[in-house]
C-alpha cells in the first residue's frame, strides 16, 4: 500500500509535466502498455518481495493514469461543459471501489491472487485501443519542442513527497510520532521543500510553475480541492470505524452504511458538473458544498452514541453531497484559471494535493481514534490486543474486539469520533472561508485557454 501511494504520487505532476512537452496522447498510451506490463509481472511474481517491486512499478503507469486522463478532458472539453465529462471518471472510479473488492475476492478465493493482476490485461487492451483510435485528432502540445526536463527539480519533487508520504505512513504505526525517525523524516522533508521552492523559483522550466500559482483562483481552488479530499479519506475511513465501534454493528453492516455517504458524494458530482453548466461559474456551488460538509460533519460531532439512526444518515449525505460537489467543481475551476501550456502541470499539482490531504487525513482520524483504544485495552475482558497506533492500517482488526469491552469504552470512543468529526468540520469551514474569498471566474465556453496572467471576466455574486 505504501509504494502504490509513494510512486503513484511521486509520478503524477511528472506525467502532466511531460505531457504538455510532449502531448497527452503518446503519453497516456505508453502509461497503459506500462501498466499492462507491470500487471504481468506482479502476477508472476515469485516472492512477495518481487511483488512489492512490481507493484511500486505499475503504480508509476497509475499516477500518469490519473493525470492524464484529468488533462486529455482539459484538452477536449470546455471548462464549462468538462464538469459533465469529470463526473464519468468519478462514476468508473466509485463503480470500481466498489466492485473492485468483490471482483478482487472472488478471484483470490476462488482461482488465484494472480487474476488480481492478469484480469488488467484484457480491460487494459481495451483502454489502448480506444485511446488510440479516440484521441488521434488530439490537439499537439502548446509547448511541443520547446521545454526541457528539468531532472534536479523532479528529483527534489520526488524527494519531498516520498519523505513527507513515509512520515505520514510510519507515525503512530511503525514509529512513534516523537521518536527520532518521524521527526527525522519531517525535518528532511521540510528541508527538501524548501530547496524545491527556492529550485522552482529559478529554473528554467520547473515540474511545477511557480507562475501557476500567481492566479488567485487556481490557489483557491487548490486550497478547497486538498480539503474535500482531507474530509473524503477521512470519512472513507471513519465512518465504517465509527458504527462497528461505537454503535456495535457488524463489519458486514458498517459496509452497508457507507452506502449513503458514497451514492451523496456521486450525487455531488452531479450536481456540482450541472451547477458549472447552468450558472457558468463555480464559486457560489463552492460555497454551498463548504456549508453543506460542514453541516453533515457537524451533526456527526454533536450526534450522541444513542442517536436515532436516521439523523446519522441525514449528517453522510450532507457531508457526502457537499464533499462530492467540492472534488468536481474545484478541479473544473482550477483548469480553467490555467493556460493551454500549463495544463498538464497544474492539474498534476492539484492531484498531489490530494494525495497528500488524503493520506494526512486518514492518518489523523487514525491517530485520534487510536488514543480511544486504549480504554478498550483496559477494559475488554480477554479482547485480542490491538495496538492503539497501528488503526489506521489495520481497522478490520478492530472488528474482534469484545463487544462487553466496547460497551464499556462507549463514552471515550464517542468523544473520540466527536474529536474528529468536529476537526474534520473546522477544515470544512475553512473551505468555506476559501471559497468567499476566491474570484468569481467565469467558466469559459470554449477550449481557447488565455494566459495565466490575464483575468476572466467574472458575473456578481
Amino acid at each position: 500500500m505504501a509504494a502504490y501511494l509513494i510512486t503513484s504520487t511521486i509520478s503524477t505532476p511528472v506525467y502532466g509535466k511531460l505531457s504538455d512537452i510532449y502531448g497527452r496522447r503518446r503519453l497516456l498510451i505508453t502509461c497503459i502498455v506500462f501498466f499492462i506490463s507491470t500487471s504481468l509481472l506482479c502476477a508472476v511474481a515469485q516472492s512477495l518481495g518481487q511483488l512489492i517491486w512490481f507493484r511500486a512499478l505499475q503504480c508509476l503507469a497509475g499516477g500518469g493514469l490519473m493525470a492524464l486522463t484529468q488533462a486529455v478532458i482539459a484538452d477536449v472539453v470546455s471548462p464549462r461543459e468538462r464538469g459533465r465529462y469529470q463526473v464519468y471518471i468519478s462514476a468508473v472510479w466509485a463503480t470500481a471501489s466498489l466492485c473492485g473488492p468483490l471482483v478482487g475476492g472472488f478471484a483470490a478465493q476462488n482461482l488465484s491472487w494472480r487474476w488480481i493482476f492478469l484480469i488488467n490485461l484484457p480491460i487494459g487492451a481495451v483502454a489502448l485501443w480506444v485511446c488510440s483510435n479516440a484521441l488521434r485528432r488530439l490537439s499537439p502540445p502548446v509547448r511541443a519542442g520547446t521545454g526541457r526536463l528539468d531532472i534536479i527539480g523532479m528529483l527534489l519533487l520526488a524527494g519531498t513527497i516520498s519523505v513527507l508520504l513515509l512520515a505520514l505512513g510510519w507515525g503512530g504505526s511503525v514509529y512513534a510520532w516523537r521518536s527520532f525517525e518521524i521527526l527525522g523524516l519531517v525535518s528532511l522533508g521540510s528541508v527538501l521543500l524548501l530547496l524545491l521552492i527556492v529550485h522552482e523559483h529559478w529554473a528554467r522550466d520547473p515540474p511545477l510553475p511557480p507562475r501557476v500559482f500567481l492566479s488567485s483562483s487556481y490557489v483557491a481552488n487548490i486550497i478547497v480541492s486538498t480539503l474535500a479530499a482531507t474530509l473524503m479519506f477521512t470519512c472513507l475511513f471513519t465512518i465504517p470505524l465509527y458504527f462497528q465501534l461505537a454503535r456495535g454493528v457488524t463489519p458486514m453492516q458498517s459496509g452497508i452504511y457507507v452506502v449513503p455517504f458514497m451514492l451523496a458524494s456521486a450525487a455531488g458530482n452531479v450536481a456540482g458538473s450541472r451547477w458549472g453548466r447552468h450558472f457558468g461559474t463555480m464559486r457560489g456551488g463552492l460555497r454551498i458544498a463548504a456549508f453543506l460538509s460542514f453541516a453533515g460533519l457537524t451533526l456527526l460531532a454533536v450526534l450522541p452514541l444513542n442517536a436515532p439512526l436516521w439523523t446519522v444518515i441525514i449528517a453522510l449525505i450532507l457531508a457526502g453531497h457537499g464533499i462530492g460537489v467540492s472534488l468536481i467543481g474545484s478541479i473544473t475551476s482550477a483548469q480553467n484559471a490555467l493556460s493551454a501550456q500549463d495544463i498538464g502541470a497544474g492539474t498534476g499539482a492539484l492531484l498531489v494535493l490530494r494525495s497528500v490531504g488524503g493520506a494526512g487525513g486518514s492518518t489523523l482520524a487514525g491517530a485520534i481514534i487510536g488514543s480511544g483504544l486504549v480504554a478498550i485495552r483496559q477494559t475488554a475482558d480477554g479482547a485480542r490486543a490491538v495496538a492503539a497506533n497501528s488503526v489506521q492500517h489495520d481497522a478490520p482488526a478492530l472488528a474482534d474486539i469484545a463487544g462487553s469491552g466496547l460497551s464499556a469504552a462507549g463514552a471515550h470512543l464517542g468523544w473520540n469520533f466527536a474529536m474528529v468529526y468536529g476537526t474534520a468540520a473546522a477544515l470544512a469551514a475553512i473551505a468555506f472561508v476559501v471559497a468567499l474569498w476566491m474570484p468569481n471566474t467565469l467558466l469559459r465556453a470554449s477550449l481557447h485557454s488565455v494566459p495565466i496572467s490575464k483575468k476572466l471576466p467574472s458575473s456578481r455574486g
